[in-house]
């Protein structure tokens, strides 16, 4: 909720370049299905704004994977905003401005400054979020921007996650520090920002592993990754982009809040909006961990990785 005196973000009606909202409003197919059709069938313009709206408003909520405390925190400011409302359109306007205001205000893109390149962005997500393929588009964006990209292999316990980097690195032009397989992770993050360093690259995007196939904890490996790069560069990794499956609802927060605890979290990619993932999770996982979500995955393609923008993806749940 917005501190007092402070404006309400509200929600705008313009809209990014047609084909980049198309491209989301494809993608977000599947989930405009089922919640566009029940908001739709909610907000006729014949029904009254009563106590049986509020309820299957509350309902819809909660089964859109908005989760249980925040849809009663955002019923209970909509109740109370209905007192001035005449109409059920305007209580739609009203649910926009909500979602809207659970986001946090501290922009995802760009990134911080660095003081000096390389930029080291380290990439963590459990297995099977899409975490290396995420990698892959990122490193395609930033050479499409003309950066000079080096991809550090350093998932080296899953079987052919380093051939899987190498595809990517080749496809986009980057280049790759890699060991053998079952090698130190650790070990291969600070070689490849020494070769960065030593070869002016401007971006490093180290590749984690998701689970490991030994008795090493993994949290313990993810902070030893950490360490590592830092000790090679006294400000590095400059960012920690967690890479979540949308699909999982609410257990992608868990899966958050454990790495987050464990290595600091700075940003969020949500893959896999274009399966059977409900658009609420968006929203509860930028309220939940007050971090900005970086880029969401609409699609299989290279440009299905979107910068995510939290206005652009309410009107294209809504519209």
């Amino acid at each position: 909720m917005p501190p007092k005196n402070e404006p309400e973000k509200t929600i705008e009606t313009k809209k990014p370049a047609d084909s980049l909202f198309s491209r989301l409003k494809t993608g977000l197919s599947k989930t405009r299905a089922v919640l566009n059709t029940d908001i739709n069938e909610l907000f006729v313009a014949a029904k009254e704004i009563d106590e049986n709206l509020f309820e299957e408003l509350e309902e819809l909520l909660v089964t859109s994977d908005l989760g249980m405390d925040i849809t009663m925190e955002m019923m209970d400011r909509i109740r109370k905003k209905s007192k001035r409302l005449k109409t059920a359109d305007e209580l739609k306007h009203v649910l926009k401005e909500e979602l809207m205001a659970l986001f946090p205000d501290t922009p995802a893109l760009p990134s911080k400054p660095v003081p000096a390149p390389p930029q080291v962005i380290m990439i963590v997500g459990v297995n099977g979020t899409g975490k290396t393929t995420t990698l892959g588009k990122l490193a395609m964006r930033y050479t499409r921007q003309g950066k000079k990209v080096l991809i550090a292999a350093a998932d080296t316990f899953r079987a052919a996650a380093i051939e899987q980097v190498e595809v990517w690195a080749d496809r986009s032009g980057a280049a790759v520090v890699r060991h053998k397989e079952g090698a130190d992770p650790a070990a291969v993050a600070y070689d490849a920002v020494e070769a960065a360093i030593a070869r002016g690259v401007d971006i490093v995007l180290v590749d984690t592993a998701g689970r490991l196939h030994t008795q090493k904890n993994l949290m313990e490996e993810l902070k030893k990754i950490k360490r590592s790069i830092n000790k090679k560069l006294i400000t590095a990794p400059h960012e920690v982009l967690m890479v979540l499956d949308a699909t999982t609802g609410q257990n992608a927060i868990s899966q958050a809040k454990i790495f987050h605890e464990a290595v600091g979290i700075t940003q969020i990619a949500l893959t896999k909006l274009d399966g059977t993932a409900k658009g609420g999770i968006v929203a509860a996982i930028a309220s939940t961990m007050g971090l900005p979500i970086s880029y969401i995955g609409v699609g299989e393609g290279i440009d299905d990785l979107q910068a995510f923008d939290p206005q652009n993806f309410i009107n294209a749940l809504f519209d």
